[in-house]
């Protein structure tokens, strides 16, 4: 039974963002994400073949399609965390929409570990740039924790094998 991998829970686990030009060590770390999706379309290509059929052959041609893979997509990945007073997201964002965005691009990974502290999943994306900012709405009356969320556009998305 000892063979048998360990079921990962999602409790112990965090997503690091550090930007460029940023004098923190770290400039986010995320309790919460979603989008992790990557999708391939799929092309199908019809074409006519050359051989007779039917009854004595009297038919001309046949349709047949064959499916090719197409581009390979990556859905937004939202990020969550509870609110700080930390501008660095934000100036992030701002950035971005300042039209400095070629330069704003960044890499990051998703980090999933043991009950042992051990990495054992990770998730790369490249080329990631935020295209949304939200923070949950404030009622002094409530004791709530204000969350701060952010969406992040990814060119590219990868599982990376963790070293054993």
């Amino acid at each position: 039974m000892s063979d048998f991998p360990e079921i990962l829970t999602t409790s112990r686990f965090y997503l690091e963002l550090k930007l460029e030009g940023s004098n923190d060590s770290i400039d986010g770390y995320f309790m919460e994400c979603s989008g992790f999706k990557s999708s391939q379309a799929v092309i199908e290509v019809s074409h006519v073949t050359p051989q007779k059929w039917g009854s004595g052959g009297a038919g001309m041609g046949r349709i047949v399609s064959t499916k090719i893979p197409g581009n390979q997509t990556h859905t937004n990945l939202i990020l969550r965390r509870g609110l700080t007073c930390s501008m660095t997201l934000w100036d992030w964002l701002q950035s971005v929409q300042e039209g400095n965005w070629a330069k704003q691009r960044r890499n990051g990974s998703l980090v999933i570990y043991n009950q042992a502290s051990e990495e054992q999943f990770r998730f790369e994306f490249e080329g990631a740039w935020p295209v949304g900012y939200m923070i949950s709405d404030v009622a002094a009356s409530k004791g709530d924790l204000e969350v701060e969320e952010m969406e992040v556009a990814v060119e590219e998305l990868k599982r990376i094998k963790v070293a054993e």
